[in-house]
């Protein structure tokens, strides 16, 4: 078994230390705030690229790897947007709608992590967090406006379609126990 120390394990650890660093930032309500949120959001969705860059090219996929990496995902993206809908600057409905759909994959996530199986990320999960974390992105860097608003809606809109495919294809997805 692969250790489970290493760079890009490292580079998940620091996606989730940069929350409270997004968070902080973002409720000083300040361009000097908003700036330092947007730098440390950009940041962390660089760590989440390149980790899994060198856990596929390097050979380093490892199952903590793959179970720490959604879960720093999802503290990063529902902080954000908790955050930014207490803020009044994004929408609750929209907050509570990718906010479900996360939990609801974890619970997927955790009922077949109980057979020791770990489910894999799919190309639509990440394209999802691609997508999330762009329109995240413009909400905290761009002025209000109608194209920010349609770029929130089609991030729901993947994120709710994204869901269900986890839901649909669960079986394709999952590794078997003990799988690396």
């Amino acid at each position: 078994m692969r250790t489970q120390l290493n760079l890009p394990n490292a580079l998940t650890l620091v996606r989730v230390l940069l929350v409270p660093v997004v968070l902080l930032a973002l409720l000083k309500e300040t361009d000097a705030g908003d700036a330092a949120a947007a730098v440390a959001f950009a940041v962390a969705g660089a760590t989440d690229w390149f980790d899994g860059y060198l856990a596929r090219s390097r050979n380093l996929v490892t199952t903590f790897g793959k179970v720490m990496d959604p879960i720093a995902d999802k503290l990063l993206i529902t902080t954000t947007l908790v955050t930014l809908s207490s803020l009044d600057r994004l929408s609750w409905i929209a907050t509570a709608i990718v906010l479900a759909r996360e939990f609801a994959v974890s619970a997927l996530r955790m009922v077949v992590a109980e057979d020791g199986r770990v489910i894999s990320a799919s190309q639509y999960g990440k394209l999802k967090t691609v997508v999330q974390s762009f329109a995240v992105l413009m909400v905290i860097v761009a002025a209000p406006a109608d194209w920010v608003d349609a770029l929130v809606w089609f991030m729901v809109g993947v994120t709710v379609l994204t869901g269900l495919d986890y839901f649909v294809n669960v079986q394709k997805r999952v590794d078997p126990p003990g799988g690396e």
